[in-house]
């Protein structure tokens, strides 16, 4: 009879039982990362780039920008700022501009002394609805010069500013103006700030024309930009882990501040109505 091996002890033993599958391995330390300014443990999915959003009045292009990040579906920690020497706002003619200061003068109080002056005018050209905005956005414009990186800024928190909430260190990772003038100011004010916290941060200009229909678009188009620069960041994080990215000397930092010219350049072609401009500066 013919030799078949797969007959061989047939039946005369108990099949036994497959081993249980392996543990999953442990979550890799690489997913957690340390939130700096607050020292909690957080998933790195979860972690955001720290905005600022710069015009020169910080009332219409920087604000719509401000609006689109803290509100966006993963929002961003966000301030934002104006460059002028004083807030310029239409008035009823081209040489009677309404005129108030920076940090002192909440959207609020602008609103209501508009509406008082004249109502039909002002809702008409829609500063009262720009102002509405910026009410519910956060407390007044404040001006970029008097900003000191490394303030704490709780008083921001404190009274709601939408974005406030990972800003409270004082610390940004990227500004983004929306006028080459104001892209000047900012770069050479940092420069005149001295880098005292020696902290690299990006730059950017997306020129925006100073009108409520262009500052919607190009507050969408802002964060695209924000989120093209965010997912680049997690990437490089969980690639080489978070070490040293304040300071911009860790593996992760320096990998996405060279990815910085080619994201722009892919952002650049799908809006080429929208010139921009980028540099690395220091806080």
């Amino acid at each position: 009879m013919a030799y078949d091996p797969r007959r061989v002890n047939t039946g005369s033993t108990t099949p036994q039982t497959p081993p249980p599958p392996p543990p999953p391995p442990p979550e890799s330390a690489s997913n957690m990362v340390e939130a700096t300014d607050t020292g909690v443990q957080e998933p790195l999915d979860s972690w955001k780039l720290k905005f600022c959003t710069v015009c020169a009045s910080n009332n219409n292009r920087s604000m719509e920008a401000h609006l689109r990040l803290s509100t966006a579906t993963t929002a961003f920690p966000v301030i934002s700022f104006g460059t002028g020497s004083l807030v310029r706002l239409p008035g009823p003619t081209i040489t009677q501009p309404n005129v108030y200061s920076f940090n002192t003068t909440s959207y609020n109080q602008m609103w209501e002394e508009l509406h008082d002056k004249d109502e039909r005018l002002y809702r008409s050209n829609g500063i009262l609805n720009m102002l509405d905005r910026n009410r519910n956005l956060k407390w007044g414009p404040e001006r970029f010069q008097d900003w000191v990186p490394g303030m704490p800024r709780l008083d921001h928190v404190s009274k709601g500013d939408k974005g406030a909430l990972g800003t409270e260190a004082g610390v940004v990772d990227v500004i983004i103006t929306c006028e080459e003038r104001c892209w000047d100011a900012v770069v050479d004010d940092l420069m005149n700030k001295g880098n005292t916290l020696n902290r690299p941060v990006h730059v950017f200009n997306v020129d925006i024309k100073d009108n409520h229909e262009e500052a919607l678009l190009g507050g969408k188009a802002i964060l695209d930009l924000a989120n093209s620069l965010n997912e680049a960041a997690i990437e490089q994080r969980k690639l080489h882990g978070p070490g040293g990215w304040e300071n911009g000397t860790g593996a992760a930092r320096q990998s996405f501040d060279e990815r910085v010219p080619e994201i722009l350049a892919d952002w650049q072609e799908k809006n080429p109505n929208l010139p921009a401009l980028w540099t690395l500066a220091w806080l």
